[in-house]
């Protein structure tokens, strides 16, 4: 998906909102998992509820590898389900980055086989590890940022020579790897001050921004640091959406949840003119 066709998108919807599949079959409601498939068999209800208001999914890698040969055919699955419905943007949460024939490989495997339009990266490894996932139309490398969890305190906020910490480094010297089209950042929601000093870095690229919902991230914050003329932001909601009732009330309490995240983000998409 290019970005005027993402853009498009959003517009359309009127929504900023990624939805990650995070899917542990345990969680799942007791009917589901008396398919034969039941990861799948959730996924797919709640796409099937939740894309009219949804620009984006995101599937973390780790929650179907654990599941082994299958948890790979029911990624491939929610994947090809999520591509039927015609206009979302779908992303690989993998997280890799890894040297440059390695790199290729994952951007073959990601992009080429299971057809996503993006995936996580981590650009610890340099220009070599990124560079293979980008200068692909509609094809998106998205690049650890600025993390919601706890720990990015351990390293991406170290203080470098000129006083100012290392993730600022970081996100100038990736964003010369790629440009505002194939290029975009992870930004958490839980720092939304952060947030706003990273969008004056790099103020045309993408932002996916975790962290909204059960980590403590506010919605309104980060669309206030965040948002630009053409939306800018995808922002995850995994365990909102997905957990947000039990049993037999699970995917009407999704649906319910997503849009009411949609309403949120079509309010601030107006208020600013993006729309």
């Amino acid at each position: 998906m290019t970005r005027a066709e993402l853009v498009a998108t959003i517009r359309r919807k009127k929504s900023l909102l990624c939805v990650g599949l995070d899917t542990e079959e345990h969680l799942v409601p007791e009917h589901f998992r008396e398919e034969s498939h039941p990861v799948r068999a959730f996924n797919e209800a709640i796409v099937e509820v939740t894309h009219p208001f949804t620009a984006a999914y995101k599937l973390n890698l780790a929650f179907y590898e654990v599941l082994g040969d299958q948890g790979w055919l029911d990624l491939e699955a929610t994947i090809a389900f999520i591509r039927s419905k015609g206009d979302c943007f779908i992303i690989a949460d993998a997280k890799r980055g890894d040297i440059g024939n390695t790199a290729r490989k994952y951007a073959e495997a990601f992009f080429d086989k299971l057809d996503v339009d993006a995936i996580t990266l981590s650009p610890y490894m340099g220009r070599d590890s990124i560079s293979p996932f980008v200068g692909r139309k509609g094809k998106w490398a998205i690049v650890l940022g600025v993390t919601s969890n706890p720990g990015a305190e351990d390293v991406q906020f170290i203080r470098t020579e000129n006083g100012r910490p290392l993730y600022e480094t970081v996100i100038r010297n990736t964003a010369q790897w790629g440009t505002a089209d194939d290029l975009m950042f992870v930004v958490g929601a839980t720092r939304p001050e952060v947030l706003s000093e990273v969008r004056a870095l790099v103020p045309n690229h993408f932002f996916l921004v975790p962290g909204v919902g059960a980590q403590g991230g506010d919605l309104q914050a980060v669309m206030k640091a965040g948002l630009i003329k053409d939306g800018g932001l995808l922002i995850n909601s995994s365990r909102g959406v997905l957990y947000a009732g039990k049993g037999e009330s699970a995917i009407p309490a999704a649906r319910t949840a997503a849009q009411d995240l949609q309403r949120a983000m079509q309010q601030a998409l107006e208020n600013s003119g993006s729309l």
